[in-house]
């Protein structure tokens, strides 16, 4: 898969301190999930922010985030953010900050058998 290693490396740091941390190829990237609930993946150079509904409205409103779209329909908890609403590390950490407070309200996808 070819997505920015360099960004998964700074997410892998960001998230070192959690426990229950698992990476897991998807979306065309990697995907990191906490506490077995999918919270932040790296898309190519984007990230992808499980951020929940109510962050959307607000988060959409920035330059370089857009809700994530798949088979045409709005997936109401993500939204992409492009590099350039993540230049610095305050942004970045505002991201991931938002990612790992939605993460304890998100719904597990159910264990297939």
């Amino acid at each position: 898969m070819n997505y920015n290693k360099e960004l998964s490396n700074r997410l892998r740091e960001a998230l070192a301190h959690l426990p229950d941390v698992v990476e897991k190829e998807m979306f065309s990237g990697v995907c990191f999930m906490v506490d077995g609930k999918m919270c932040i993946c790296v898309s190519d150079d984007n990230l992808l922010c499980r951020i929940g509904a109510d962050a959307i409205e607000t988060a959409v409103e920035g330059h370089g985030c857009s809700q994530m779209i798949m088979n045409g329909r709005p997936m109401k908890d993500y939204v992409y953010v492009s590099p350039e609403a993540f230049t610095n590390q305050k942004d970045f950490d505002h991201w991931v900050t938002l990612c790992l407070e939605f993460n304890p309200k998100a719904k597990a996808s159910k264990k297939k058998r």
